[in-house]
């Protein structure tokens, strides 16, 4: 069980759990951990002092052995379109980025999986900025907790698509996807779970056989292209992984969301779109297209001009691959994963929308 010095953190228990700890530790009956599961999770509360239908001698026992979380807020960024970037300070000094998101037909959250990430796609801000560690499924949970705390309306959808490769922390994803399900409250068909294409853990979630959504970053057609900008591809390859998505498919009957970042000149010509069109055809998939937004890189990658997103984006749809393209947010601020973190850690990037894909 999570300890923070001498207190546990309830942030990342279940409901079945804090049944359970609150028999044990404080000699409580059972009902009273689902009171204290929806204080946490559903009303998202960040003091033992707000939970008014809990004994005032068991909050005061709360206070002194328990905390919900030691997670706080040390950064925040509002774009003038709504869009909020916070800064997570973890209890041992790391930190991590996650993103407020709200539509007008929903309101949709960003969270990151790890600090830092490992998988050194070449376009991405947080790639340049290394990886240090997994986080718990407490602390996937909590990003949650505190946009929710920052929202006038309630959270709808969630992406993992922040910081890390979630497969690549897959059992904490598993865990986190859970509690946001059975105790936030949140669809399974309303969270989707972000790749670069790690295939032995397609499978394994697949295995899970959770009804989310699962996005591929996939971003170039031919394994020449990909290896040059996702070193991931050197150990899978294209084919190798549109078949994951395919039997991905078979297995939970989710269709694939392929994330495709527009690169110009680099992936974004009329004979990649006509290679794409072709690898996935019969594919049940929607491409999402995604024009880069400057962010420094060794290989000074540029951003698409308009008339070549149209041309891409027409191919794919004449060859019968439903297609869409992503709304970008935060123009005004440091919306691209890992730049607010890099900013703290005295390693500025400048703005941009897009970082990791």
């Amino acid at each position: 069980m999570p300890t923070t010095e001498t207190r546990t953190v309830l942030v990342g228990l279940s409901r079945a759990q804090l049944r359970e700890w609150v028999v044990a530790t404080l000699g409580e009956p059972a009902y009273r951990g689902t009171q204290l599961a929806q204080w946490i999770y559903a009303k998202a509360a960040t003091e033992f002092s707000a939970m008014t239908d809990l004994p005032a001698a068991m909050r005061a026992r709360l206070n002194e052995i328990a905390c919900i979380s030691p997670n706080t807020i040390s950064a925040t960024q509002r774009s003038k379109d709504g869009t909020v970037k916070c800064l997570l300070r973890l209890a041992d000094g790391n930190e991590v980025e996650c993103v407020l998101l709200p539509y007008e037909d929903r309101v949709s959250v960003c969270l990151s999986t790890q600090v830092g990430c490992a998988m050194g796609c070449r376009f991405c801000a947080t790639a340049q900025g290394g990886y240090t560690r997994n986080l718990s499924a407490g602390e996937i949970v909590d990003q949650l907790l505190h946009l929710q705390r920052l929202s006038d309306r309630r959270i709808t959808h969630v992406v993992l698509m922040g910081m890390g490769e979630p497969l690549l922390n897959l059992e904490n994803v598993l865990t986190a996807l859970r509690l946001i399900h059975d105790e936030v409250g949140i669809s399974y068909r309303r969270i989707t779970v972000s790749t670069v294409g790690i295939v032995p853990k397609i499978y394994a979630l697949a295995e899970a056989d959770l009804p989310i959504t699962l996005a591929v970053s996939l971003h170039a057609p031919d394994d020449e292209t990909r290896a040059k900008i996702m070193p991931v591809n050197r150990k899978w390859g294209v084919d190798m992984l549109i078949q994951a998505a395919r039997d991905y498919f078979e297995k939970t009957k989710r269709r694939i969301t392929f994330e495709y970042l527009l690169l110009r000149e680099v992936n974004d010509t009329p004979e990649h779109a006509q290679k794409l069109a072709a690898k996935l055809r019969g594919v049940p998939c929607l491409v999402n297209l995604i024009p880069f937004n400057y962010v420094p890189t060794p290989d000074g990658f540029q951003r698409p001009e308009a008339a070549r997103v149209r041309r891409f984006r027409a191919i794919l749809e004449a060859a019968g691959i439903e297609t869409t393209q992503r709304v970008e947010r935060g123009h005004d601020i440091d919306a691209a994963c890992g730049q607010l973190r890099g900013r703290h850690l005295g390693k500025p990037i400048p703005l941009a929308v897009h970082g990791r894909g």
